[in-house]
């Protein structure tokens, strides 16, 4: 009876080890899996001391990114000029969009970069699904653009929604 309990434990510690293992397994390969990146569209608009920018941004189910964010900056006058210049980005914007070619972004699951770029180009908001995009203008800090997500695009990216 004795050599009978010794093998019934050594069985039960055996599948316990080999359950362990195949747990291990499971989460290493979670782990090291490459995140997906969120499809949907984002827009939006920025105005901040001079600089106007209006930007989409649309993530394919293959991955890859179509985006576009045509700016002006140094920009100054009286209230009407900027609304001008505000509507003329907007239908840049709308008019450009059917020429942006998609292209590959690595994704961590939050920040988007060029393949093997360090500096960040977009970052998702997984909460929100909000979206910033960092437009490099000449060698100045990124600046920060909020995207909103929607559904489908509207003519003016400055429009509340």
């Amino acid at each position: 009876m004795l050599g009978l309990r010794g093998r019934h434990n050594e069985s039960q510690t055996m599948r316990a080890a080999a359950l362990f293992l195949a747990l291990a397994l499971v989460a290493v390969t979670a782990a090291c899996s490459k995140p997906k990146p969120p499809v949907g569209k984002w827009e939006g608009g920025m105005e901040r001391g001079g600089t106007l920018v209006v930007a989409r941004v649309e993530i394919l189910p293959s991955g890859l990114v179509r985006v576009m964010a045509p700016d002006i900056t140094n920009l100054t006058g009286p209230r009407e000029r900027i609304e001008r210049y505000r509507d003329r980005l907007a239908s840049d914007l709308a008019n450009g969009w059917g020429e942006v070619a998609p292209r590959e972004f690595a994704f961590d699951g939050k920040t988007f970069r060029k393949p093997g770029g360090i500096a960040p180009q977009m970052v998702w908001d997984k909460d929100t699904n909000h979206m910033v995009l960092q437009l490099y203008i000449g060698a100045n800090p990124a600046l920060p653009v909020p995207l909103r997500p929607v559904a489908e695009f509207h003519d003016s990216p400055w429009a509340s929604g």
